[in-house]
C-alpha cells in the first residue's frame, strides 16, 4: 500500500511539473509572438523638423554652372545659373535636375561643410529632368530614398535647398497638396508630379523633397508663378516635385551602365475626347493613336483606336498615369491592359520591353539653346521663362516630357 501511495505521489508531482513547464513555455512563446507582432505593427518613427534637417542638410549641395556664349548681337559673355542637388552615394554621386545643368561648360558643387568641388556630369535624361553628377570625395553621407507610391494627400513634407542661389541650405515645410498632377510644359507635353505647398523658389530646383521619416520621395523642380503687374492675387505655395520612384531606375542605369535604360511598350497615346467618351461610355482613359510595329504592344495585340482605361488594378484617367505605370515597371514585367475595343471590354497582357539611349547627348545644342534663353531672360540666375500665371521649370522650358520610355516626343511614341 505504501508503494502504491508513493507511486501515486510521484505521478502527481511529474504531472504538475509537466504542466508548469508547458505553461512556462507557452508564456515565453506568447511573449515572443506578442513582441514580434508589436514590432511589425509599429510604424517607422517620424522625425521632428530640426532632427530631419540635421540628418539631411549635410547631404544637400548647392550647384553652380557657368558657360560662355554669344548674344544675338555677336557679343560673348559668361553667365551663371544656380540650383540644388543631393548626395546619393558615399563616394560622391549627386542627383539634380537636368534643367539646372543644361548648357553647362563647368559645374561646381558646394557642400554644407563649405567644401567646393568641380563636378563631372555622368549623365542625364532630358525627358525626366534628372542629371547625375560626380565629385571626387569619400565618406559622404547619402540620403535615404523612399517610396513615392505610398504618398497620400495631406502628408507632411520638407524641402531643403538653396532658394535664389543665395539663401543656402534652407528648410521649408508643407504638405502634399495633390498627387499625379498632370502638368503641361511649354511644349505641350505633360507628366504626373507631386504638388506641394512647400515654398519652392528659383534655386530650389534639384533639391530633395523629404517625407516625415527623412526619406527622399521627390525632386523639387517647378512652381507656378505670376509675372508682371496684375490686379489678381499672387500665386503662392504651388510647387511641384518629380516622384522619386519614376527616376530610380534611370539613375541606377546612368551610374551603373553609363546609359539610360527605359521601360518600353511602343504606343502613341492621346487623351480621351468627349466624343469618344460619349460613344464608348468610358469616362476616363487614353486612346491608342499608333502602335509601333514589332514593339511589345504590337506583339501583344494592342491596336490603334483602343481605349486603355485600366492597367493591372490601377485606373487610367490620363496619359501621365499610363506613363507612370510603365515607368515604374521593370523590363520583362507583364502588365494587364484593360481595353475598350469596338463595343467590347477585353484584356491584353503586355510584356514590358526596354530601350536605351545615351546618357550624354546634344550638349552642343543644349549650350546654344541655353545661351539664347539666357539672353532673352536678361541673364537671370536659374530663372525660368514665365508667362503671366504660367508654369516655370528652371533655366529654360523643358523639352518633351514624354521621352520617358520611347526616345520620342509627345504624340510620337510611348
Amino acid at each position: 500500500m505504501k508503494t502504491a501511495s508513493y507511486n501515486s505521489r510521484v505521478l502527481v508531482i511529474k504531472a504538475l511539473t509537466i504542466l508548469l513547464l508547458v505553461a512556462l513555455l507557452g508564456g515565453i512563446l506568447a511573449a515572443g509572438v506578442s513582441q514580434t507582432a508589436s514590432a511589425e505593427s509599429e510604424p517607422l518613427s517620424t522625425l521632428s523638423a530640426p532632427d530631419l534637417y540635421e540628418q539631411n542638410v549635410g547631404s544637400t549641395v548647392g550647384i553652380t554652372i557657368s558657360a560662355e556664349t554669344t548674344s544675338i548681337y555677336g557679343y560673348g559673355y559668361t553667365y551663371k545659373a544656380t540650383g540644388s542637388g543631393f548626395i546619393i552615394s558615399s563616394d560622391g554621386y549627386i542627383l539634380t535636375n537636368y534643367h539646372v545643368i543644361e548648357g553647362y561648360q563647368k559645374v561646381t558643387v558646394a557642400t554644407y561643410d563649405q567644401e567646393t568641388y568641380d563636378a563631372e556630369v555622368i549623365g542625364y535624361d532630358e525627358g525626366s529632368d534628372i542629371a547625375v553628377l560626380k565629385i571626387e570625395a569619400e565618406n559622404l553621407t547619402p540620403v535615404k530614398l523612399g517610396d513615392s507610391s505610398v504618398l497620400r494627400v495631406g502628408e507632411t513634407v520638407y524641402a531643403i535647398g538653396n532658394p535664389l542661389g543665395e539663401l543656402t541650405f534652407s528648410l521649408t515645410k508643407g504638405i502634399v497638396s495633390a498627387l499625379s498632377r498632370n502638368i503641361k510644359t511649354g511644349s505641350g507635353a505633360s507628366i504626373g508630379l507631386i504638388q506641394t505647398d512647400c515654398a519652392i523658389n528659383s534655386g530650389n530646383s534639384g533639391g530633395a523633397l523629404f517625407n516625415e521619416k527623412g526619406e527622399v520621395i521627390g525632386i523639387t523642380n517647378a512652381k507656378y508663378s505670376a509675372s508682371g503687374y496684375s490686379s489678381e492675387a499672387e500665386i503662392d505655395n504651388i510647387g511641384f516635385a518629380i516622384p522619386i520612384n519614376s527616376v530610380k531606375r534611370i539613375v541606377s542605369s546612368i551610374v551603373e551602365n553609363g546609359y539610360v535604360l527605359k521601360p518600353y511598350i511602343g504606343v502613341v497615346i492621346g487623351p480621351l475626347s468627349e466624343e469618344t467618351s460619349n460613344v464608348t461610355g468610358i469616362k476616363s482613359g487614353v486612346v491608342v493613336q499608333e502602335v509601333t510595329e514589332g514593339a511589345p504592344a504590337d506583339e501583344a495585340g494592342i491596336k490603334a483606336n483602343d481605349v486603355i482605361f485600366q492597367v493591372n488594378s490601377k485606373a487610367i484617367h490620363d496619359t501621365s498615369e499610363l506613363v507612370q505605370v510603365v515607368s515604374e515597371s521593370n523590363p520583362g514585367d507583364f502588365l494587364t491592359f484593360h481595353i475598350y475595343r469596338q463595343g467590347k471590354e477585353i484584356q491584353v497582357e503586355v510584356q514590358v520591353g526596354s530601350q536605351t539611349q545615351s546618357a550624354l547627348v546634344n550638349e552642343e545644342a543644349a549650350a546654344e539653346a541655353e545661351g539664347q534663353q539666357q539672353d532673352q531672360q536678361g541673364q537671370q540666375q536659374d530663372q525660368p521663362g514665365q508667362d503671366e500665371g504660367g508654369f516655370s521649370w528652371g533655366d529654360i522650358p523643358m523639352e518633351e516630357f514624354f521621352q520617358y520610355f520611347f526616345g520620342n516626343g509627345f504624340g510620337r511614341g510611348y
